[in-house]
């Protein structure tokens, strides 16, 4: 059906497709002829032929407000519509970063009161929301280490530790800022293993990252000990928040032992995920990092709210304070919800995974089988041994109409299937996924070559993605 609106099939010479208002400002001399693409084949449609082109397009999309989205360790959930709505307040969408202060007192005081919200949230003591993403946040989360280090006359600690199971930017991170990366593995339980980090914990070492709970979905029960060992020898323990979702209003990153933690306000605080942007990874610290936080921070004073710099701070990250709508909109959200309501984020978060993993153990390998949050990590090597992979699983969901979820993550675990259900997908919603991962088991087990040549019922079959990522089409022809 689709192919029908494909604009250059029913391009007709002399169908216009807009009708222009008349002209408000003086005409101008077109440009140079040398500089006219008379060659550039532009379809002649109808406004309505147009329209339903867009819409066609529209509809070939997938997000949270179409279906389920199970992607591990990205939190790609619901988020109600009318945060969007106070974000575009004029007050709010039309305000210039570089306007004076006394114009934005409004912005300012929501900033400085979010800043503070986060920190008691991940049990801190200050905060920057400056970082523009995530990795943004880590990045200035390891800068700030650096600093730190250099400070106190410790310039020997050029070693960043990673477990095995880490987001690929932790060691990516810590690789632009020049320092080493080393591995620590994880033991048969999927936790940190001990003996490991305490034989790589010496003097060269600056910081153990660590997400928390971790990417295998997992809470690491050794996580005292682990902070107790980081810091008897010098270290300190920097902290993912990615996970957050599953810690909300009920552990606190401070209390865990972390010295830094760096949040996600795109993943668990009320803004779309995915699309590329924007972004928000507001860094949160202990008062021995404070100094080091990456400049601007929001300060109240006798005259109202003003923008400060700390006192060794590792500079600004752009050009200016932050994405202050994705602020609005985490604003809007820990206001809305309270501290209950945050509680009961992470309870239904690790309630609908821990769900998942009951219902679909017997058909799909779990490695680790114990108590998961808010993600489950299970493994296609059971399927492998008739001859379908787990890239076969998640083509063979979207024929059941579902997103598939996180495939070949953590590295960890072989074939691995990670899927995070969200607090906002209902128990209906889960069944039915459910339903099809069953039957997809089934379906391995009786009739493996309808998986390996999945998807059937897509506009476009399987396509060969490692060609498309190494020889991109980018440009359009007319054939």
């Amino acid at each position: 059906m689709f192919r029908h609106y494909l604009l250059p099939d029913i391009s007709q010479p002399g169908k216009v497709g807009c009708t222009l208002p008349p002209l408000d400002v003086p005409p101008a001399e077109p440009p140079p002829k040398e500089l006219l693409r008379e060659e550039l084949a532009l379809p002649e449609v109808s406004e309505v032929e147009l329209v339903r082109y867009f819409t066609a397009l529209s509809r070939l999309n997938y997000g949270v407000d179409t279906g389920f989205y199970p992607l591990g360790s990205c939190t790609m959930k619901y988020n109600p519509k009318w945060h969007e709505d106070i974000a575009r307040l004029p007050g709010f969408a039309w305000i210039h970063p570089y306007q004076p202060i006394d114009s934005v007192q409004g912005a300012l005081k929501l900033m400085f009161q979010l800043q503070d919200y986060l920190a008691e949230i991940t049990g801190m003591s200050a905060t920057s929301l400056a970082p523009m993403a995530g990795a943004q946040g880590e990045l200035a989360g390891i800068k700030m280490i650096k600093a730190y280090h250099r400070e106190r006359g410790d310039k020997g600690r050029r070693k960043i530790l990673v477990p095995d199971s880490a987001h690929g930017t932790n060691p990516a991170t810590a690789a632009m800022c020049g320092l080493e990366v080393a591995t620590v593995p994880s033991d048969d339980k999927g936790n940190l293993d001990l003996k490991a980090l305490a034989a790589m914990m010496n003097d060269e070492v600056a910081a153990l990252t660590l997400t928390m709970p971790t990417t295998l979905g997992l809470f690491d029960p050794h996580i005292a000990q682990i902070s107790q060992l980081v810091h008897e020898r010098g270290g300190l323990l920097y902290g993912d928040g990615a996970n957050l979702n599953s810690l909300l209003g009920k552990v606190k990153f401070g209390d865990l032992g972390f010295d830094c933690v760096q949040l996600n306000l795109h993943k668990t605080f009320s803004t779309p995920h995915g699309g590329g942007g924007p972004g928000s990874g507001p860094l949160c610290v202990k008062s021995n990092l404070a100094d080091f936080l990456p400049s601007p921070l929001v300060v109240k004073n006798d005259k109202g709210y003003t923008f400060t710099s700390p006192a060794k701070s590792i500079g600004s990250l752009g050009a200016a304070y932050g994405n202050f709508g994705v602020m609005v909109k985490a604003y809007a959200y820990l206001r809305s919800l309270g501290a209950e309501g945050l509680k009961a984020i992470s309870e239904n978060a690790v309630i609908n995974a821990n769900y998942l993993k009951e219902k679909l153990k017997a058909y799909y390998h779990l490695p680790y089988d114990r108590t998961c949050m808010h993600e489950v990590v299970f493994s296609g090597k059971r399927q492998k041994a008739k001859g379908v992979r787990t890239w076969d699983i998640a083509k063979r969901l979207l024929d059941y109409g579902f997103h598939p979820p996180t495939i070949y993550f953590p590295l960890v675990v072989e074939e691995a299937l990670m899927i995070e259900p969200t607090e906002t997908e209902s128990k209906e919603t889960l069944d039915a996924f459910i339903s099809a991962m069953r039957e997809i088991a089934r379906e391995a087990e009786e009739n493996p070559e309808i998986l390996r040549t999945a998807p059937h019922n897509t506009p476009v079959a399987r396509l060969d993605e490692a060609a498309a990522a190494r020889k991109p089409d980018l440009r359009w022809e007319l054939s």
